[in-house]
């Protein structure tokens, strides 16, 4: 009976032992998560992430293993692992790819809890809508932000006599400024002053905004369901480009293509511009704001009637995926506070490159952050000038593709106003599936 007594209690004191095991195999698991990022900056560069991760680890003891997307096969990735059940418990990225694709599928967490109000008085008020599926569902906490803008080459303003219309300390213009310069850069130097390219979708960020700004149009309607870019505001806008010599539509060239000849002098404006173009403007290390030949570049906010823009930009944060593991979720929302709303976010934020998406984080003034860096500090400026993020918008990928569509057939057209909103008609309605 003594034997019989001595096996039971030394199989419950194996039990015993192995549950306590298990749960600190769970409880380690608990303490680990996977994050997964798109080379947003120097989020793409390990060392940079490392030093980031490692401090996190050292203050909340969660380990944080990273994976590193392109653009290139990045969402083929994702969507395999999302249907394999086998997705990361953390993303970052933007909200069409967070919000508007695996948020509005059912694979993210809501956060909304996360934001309390004082973070939304912090948050840039457009970064904040982006991130939000409806008033009650999150799906994304934004940790920087960046505006697109125009450019032009002071150099050959100045040469033209135009250099009364380029605010320099607000970078704003309005629509009567920016016709007056170009007129007078197209009689100084002939055609090429610049082009409303239209090869494909790249750059379209800036033909958008520079036809919604123009006369006050706009491109979607507030609650992103539908295209609204056929309305008499965009047609004024794409005609008067249309009738403004040294302007052509191009069919010929893309974003990038533009770019190259602005850098190279041949263009004297640039409609595809932002932050990383002016930092870094071209490979013959002539350095930041400078043209090839050394001209001065300046960066602009696009042109608007009264001088007001809504500048298209990018928004980019952290999103949980739900893969049913509570532990997990709790940790990735851990991360996400300590990297967006703490003393921490300074850090975070220098690391990709861009610009806080909000004005401070507990305590912690989040606006001098670029305060070191001249051109930075003064890119800053057009931060609350960050428009309506519309890229949520049902039936996104159709839309820019009937949007540089649209464009090509505007520039083949005679320029008049009835074949104008024809096309626009024709193509918006292609946008908003009819």
């Amino acid at each position: 009976m003594k034997k019989v007594l001595s096996i039971a209690l030394a199989l419950l004191m194996i039990l015993g032992l192995a549950a306590c095991a298990g749960n600190g195999n769970q409880a380690a698991a608990a303490n680990e998560i996977t994050l997964w990022t798109y080379p947003i900056g120097n989020w793409g560069d390990e060392a940079t992430v490392t030093a980031l991760t490692d401090a996190f680890t050292a203050e909340t003891g969660i380990k944080v293993n990273v994976e590193y997307l392109t653009y290139a096969d990045g969402d083929d990735k994702v969507n395999t692992a999302l249907t394999a059940k086998a997705g990361p418990d953390l993303i970052m990225e933007g909200p069409e790819r967070l919000v508007s694709n695996w948020g509005a599928n059912g694979y993210m967490v809501n956060i909304a809890d996360l934001f309390d109000d004082q973070d939304k008085a912090e948050i840039n008020a457009a970064a904040l809508a982006a991130c939000f599926a409806d008033a009650n569902t999150a799906y994304e906490y934004p940790l920087v932000m960046t505006a697109h803008c125009m450019a032009v080459n002071m150099n050959a303003v100045k040469e033209a006599g135009a250099e009364a219309n380029i605010n320099t300390e607000t970078h704003t213009w309005t629509t009567e400024q920016f016709l007056d310069t170009v007129n007078k850069l197209n009689e100084k130097f002939g055609d090429n002053i610049g082009a409303v390219f239209c090869n494909g979708q790249g750059g379209d960020q800036g033909t958008r905004a520079l036809v919604n700004n123009l006369y006050g149009g706009t491109f979607t309607n507030a609650e992103h369901t539908a295209y609204t870019w056929d309305d008499a505001k965009n047609i004024k806008a794409l005609k008067a480009l249309y009738d403004l010599d040294g302007i052509d539509y191009d069919a010929s060239i893309v974003g990038g293509d533009e770019i190259a000849n602005f850098y190279n002098g041949i263009f004297k404006m640039a409609f595809c511009w932002n932050i990383a173009q002016q930092l870094n403007p071209n490979s013959a290390g002539t350095g930041a704001g400078l043209a090839l030949n050394g001209d001065e570049i300046v960066f602009m906010a696009f042109p608007s009637e009264d001088g007001t823009a809504q500048l298209q930009g990018g928004i980019w944060g952290f999103g949980v995926f739900d893969n049913g593991d509570s532990a997990k979720i709790e940790a990735s929302k851990k991360f996400i506070k300590y990297m967006c709303d703490s003393a921490h976010t300074v850090d975070a934020v220098r690391a990709s490159n861009f610009f806080a998406a909000r004005t401070a984080a507990e305590g912690t003034d989040l606006s001098t952050v670029w305060a070191d860096n001249e051109v930075m500090n003064e890119y800053t400026k057009l931060m609350p000038m960050l428009g309506d993020y519309y890229q949520v918008t049902t039936n996104w990928a159709s839309a820019r593709t009937a949007w540089w569509n649209m464009l090509q057939k505007v520039g083949a057209s005679d320029g008049s106003e009835s074949a104008i909103t024809a096309a626009v008609n024709e193509f918006c309605a292609q946008a908003n599936g009819k």
